[in-house]
């Protein structure tokens, strides 16, 4: 589901999920002269085969001059990050803002 720049994603974002998301975020880049945010707020679980897609689309979208943010990164997720070294490469929102 998209809401403007925000690419917000649900339920369980694995292997077995890549491709849509891989597919969904790429048209997402390719949609929005501004800067992306995806939403993990709603993501059930996580592996690390899920991440290295954000880490590459974080990489590509930089190389397009866009900027890509994780917002709503639970602790499994963050620590799952640290534990692949892929918080080098992706960069986590913060602070969550109030809607």
């Amino acid at each position: 589901m998209t809401d403007g720049p925000t690419l917000v994603l649900s339920g369980d974002f694995d292997v077995r999920s890549t491709w849509r998301v891989r597919q969904a975020l790429y048209d997402h880049l390719e949609g929005h002269d501004e800067d992306v945010v995806v939403d993990l707020t709603d993501v059930d679980s996580v592996d690390v085969t899920a991440l290295k897609v954000l880490a590459v689309a974080t990489r590509e979208a930089s190389r397009a001059g866009h900027h890509l943010t994780l917002r709503g990164c639970g602790p499994a997720v963050r620590r799952l990050l640290h534990l692949s070294h892929l918080i080098r490469v992706v960069e986590v929102e913060r602070v969550a803002r109030s809607a």
